[in-house]
């Protein structure tokens, strides 16, 4: 057994009898969306703060509430992170994946990661939300480095196609019915915690990027190096520095943002959980 292995052991035994149920969908709630876990459509069975949990990473950042909230969204049965924790909060990113492994552990098999991410393509504009259909990792570490662990998933994982075209076909039908318009692009992972420089944003453009952002990369490689269906939700809550305007970029910008988006957040959302067919 790995030493990746034994963390997340240790982390899964030690809230094993917690855990209210198996959960279908694991749900990661990006900066500022962590009130969908409060919405009255989420039925909360059980919460586990981070800090509870052994060996487990504590999210530092705010907007970023720190815990597993359990619930169920019309007949789902959920495993939400209210809360993620960042490669560039100084854990290695074997510790920033933890998480995204433990809620494998429990059984969930889809994954929807949602983030607030910077417009890097001009077409887009603070509020919209995006469909990642892929994604560019070589910015951060891969958190496959090491040793592999079999019972996970092979040492060479294909990652052609990380964003499940299934999923992906289930939010746009979602979106077309709450009549929420969602764009399509390809996300960036940059490590942060500073924003991007004009120069940089110039590069990730050319490189083929149309977010840009500081997480989500990391946890969708380990999703599906471990079997997950994964799905991407970005809200673009401003304009990647030197793109269109020359503000100055916030955090305080990203949760206004988040705020406002809130309700068609909620409500797409829901739609799409409720409408996954699990094991398709």
């Amino acid at each position: 057994m790995t030493k990746i292995k034994e963390e997340l052991e240790r982390a899964y035994k030690s809230i094993e009898d917690r855990i209210p149920f198996i959960p279908e969908i694991a749900l990661v709630l990006g900066s500022g969306l962590g009130e969908y876990a409060e919405d009255p459509e989420f039925h909360i069975e059980a919460e586990i703060p981070y800090g509870e949990i052994e060996g487990f990473p504590v999210s530092t950042v705010s907007g970023h509430d720190g815990r597993f909230v359990f619930g169920t969204v019309g007949e789902k049965k959920v495993v939400c992170m209210k809360g993620r924790v960042h490669y560039y909060e100084g854990y290695p990113v074997t510790q920033v994946v933890l998480p995204i492994r433990l809620m494998r552990r429990m059984g969930a098999q889809v994954l929807l990661l949602t983030n607030a991410a910077g417009g890097v393509n001009p077409s887009f504009k603070p509020g919209d939300f995006v469909c990642i259909t892929d994604h560019i990792s070589s910015f951060v570490p891969s958190p496959l480095i090491g040793p592999n662990e079999d019972d996970f998933g092979v040492r060479f994982p294909d990652m052609s196609q990380v964003y499940s075209k299934r999923l992906r076909l289930v939010l746009e039908h979602c979106a077309e019915k709450c009549k929420i318009d969602v764009k399509e692009g390809v996300y960036v992972q940059l490590s942060g915690p500073n924003y991007e420089t004009p120069a940089e944003i110039r590069m990730v453009a050319k490189l083929g990027a149309d977010l840009v952002g500081m997480s989500t990369v990391i946890e969708a490689m380990a999703a599906r190096h471990m079997g997950m269906e994964i799905c991407g939700i970005s809200l673009v809550t401003n304009m990647a520095c030197g793109v269109i305007t020359g503000a100055k970029l916030s955090h305080e910008e990203v949760k206004e943002t988040a705020a406002v988006a809130k309700e068609r957040f909620t409500m797409l959302v829901t739609s799409f959980i409720t409408n996954i067919t699990i094991g398709d």
